[in-house]
């Protein structure tokens, strides 16, 4: 995905990125070109989300009584109180949250766990879904947006107009790999839409906790890395 992304990597002792098995453990050193220095690329704006839930304070005390939040989260939910993907897709499908458009994938549910599975049990918990639901939200509302035929799909200029309304900055050839990546015949449906946010969101996350400067650099291990990326 990295590569994907149109990042620069390059391993310390390494030219060719083969990784000897002397480096395989080594240092990366990545340079992102859209990251300006005191500028990372970031979500911005009231409707999306980096940080937390952004909608409706929910305390430790909060009472879920007449939450149909809540009420979508409980229904599948287990004993543990937390959806794998399977129940997660379900979960999505029976609130309709998706609107017309078509449900999402489990691949793309399982995408959107990692995204927030911050104890890495492959699970989430009903405070990592009302987060996950402000975002979908805001993805949403962001894709109607662009959609101006009203298609149900988004092409590569409208994609491009959703990713800066996001706060990305991205250059044109990172966005024709993004709509190469997710497109089918050149259009991108909802589904696909919201995976390509899950991941942009989740890298810039792994990336962002890296670069302690905010200068758009980061070094971490091979291992590091993969774990990462790997996940998502």
């Amino acid at each position: 995905m990295w590569t994907d992304l149109n990042h620069q990597l390059s391993l310390e002792g390494s030219q060719d990125l083969k990784f000897p098995r002397s480096q395989l453990f080594g240092n990366f050193s990545i340079q992102v070109p859209g990251m300006q220095m005191g500028q990372p690329v970031l979500e911005t704006g009231p409707a999306i989300l980096l940080d937390g839930y952004s909608g409706p304070a929910y305390s430790d005390t909060y009472s879920s009584a007449g939450d149909s939040v809540y009420t979508y989260f409980s229904a599948v939910a287990g004993q543990d109180d937390e959806v794998d993907a399977e129940e997660l897709q379900r979960c999505l499908t029976q609130s309709g949250i998706n609107g017309t458009y078509s449900p999402f994938s489990l691949e793309t549910c399982r995408i959107m766990i990692a995204m927030l599975d911050r104890d890495h049990t492959g699970k989430m918990g009903f405070n990592a879904f009302k987060e996950l639901w402000a975002a979908l939200n805001a993805w949403k509302e962001n894709f109607m947006t662009v959609d101006q035929d009203g298609s149900g799909t988004v092409e590569h200029h409208e994609l491009r107009q959703a990713i800066g309304l996001m706060g990305y900055r991205l250059s044109p050839q990172t966005l024709t790999t993004i709509v190469k990546r997710y497109s089918k015949n050149g259009r991108i449906f909802f589904d696909d839409y919201v995976a390509c946010c899950v991941k942009l969101r989740a890298l810039t996350d792994f990336f962002r906790k890296r670069d302690h400067l905010q200068q758009g650099s980061a070094n971490f291990v091979y291992d590091d890395f993969l774990q990462g990326t790997m996940e998502i």
